[in-house]
């Protein structure tokens, strides 16, 4: 799964280098043996964004960081492409985003209810207002119309046109990226489980852009299997 990981974030028109960060040996090799560049990083990290900070603070002529979570195999190197832009465009704003990230529609109520795929919340210019694992926003009135959500999702189908699912991809500016590490978590933070809540919380802003095709983040075994049916039906091969 690294292996797809790093292939498609080096088929990315836009990115220089990718460098493969882990505190696990055996990865570490893994990824030597298939021609990537790689880091073995300090097994404290409490997460992959300390991860490749770490790795980003080596890096002298390097200005934008993309981190492409390793449970992304099927992410797209136009979204990638895409991402790198926008942190562009937004870097030349005087209140632009910090931070760049993904959505992809969200296609079943079993989806919008489970607890690991994370929601994301825009305003009308695409910046993120929040992340969670709640359905959020909540469609009040369909609720009290039906008397719970997944009864108004039944009634109302068109109502998953309002959620978004939130995907692993991330693109920084360096300078933010080494801030943001160093920060404690926060509330919002702790309380979801979700990292990207603490910089909102101080007030960073984040740009969300429509992820070119839908990909699957592997979490569980299901998922896994999921993935692996898609390769396997596509006739996929790693390059690498």
């Amino acid at each position: 799964m690294i292996c797809w990981v790093a292939e498609r974030a080096a088929a990315a028109r836009n990115v220089t280098q990718v460098i493969v960060a882990t505190d696990d040996q055996e990865i570490l090799e893994a990824a030597q043996a298939y021609g990537f560049d790689s880091v073995l990083t300090s097994p404290l990290h409490k997460s992959g964004t300390d991860r490749i900070a770490e790795v980003a603070e080596h890096l002298p002529d390097c200005e934008i960081v993309v981190n492409v979570q390793g449970d992304e195999p099927l992410i797209s190197p136009t979204t990638i492409e895409n991402g790198v832009k926008a942190i562009e465009q937004e870097m030349m704003l005087a209140d632009g985003a910090s931070i760049v990230t993904s959505w992809e529609p969200i296609e079943s109520a079993r989806d919008l209810l489970n607890p690991d795929l994370v929601k994301i919340v825009l305003d009308e210019r695409d910046y993120a207002l929040f992340f969670s694992r709640s359905p959020v926003p909540f469609p009040r009135d369909a609720v009290k119309k039906y008397g719970s959500l997944e009864k108004a999702l039944l009634m109302q189908p068109d109502l998953l046109a309002i959620f978004r699912k939130h995907t692993g991809f991330y693109v920084y500016r360096k300078d933010v990226l080494l801030q943001f590490t160093k920060w404690q978590q926060t509330r919002l933070e702790k309380l979801e489980a979700l990292e990207q809540l603490r910089a909102l919380e101080h007030g960073v802003r984040i740009k969300a852009i429509k992820a070119s095709t839908s990909s699957t983040g592997v979490d569980t075994t299901e998922d896994f299997e999921k993935v692996k049916s898609i390769v396997e039906d596509a006739g996929y091969v790693c390059l690498a």
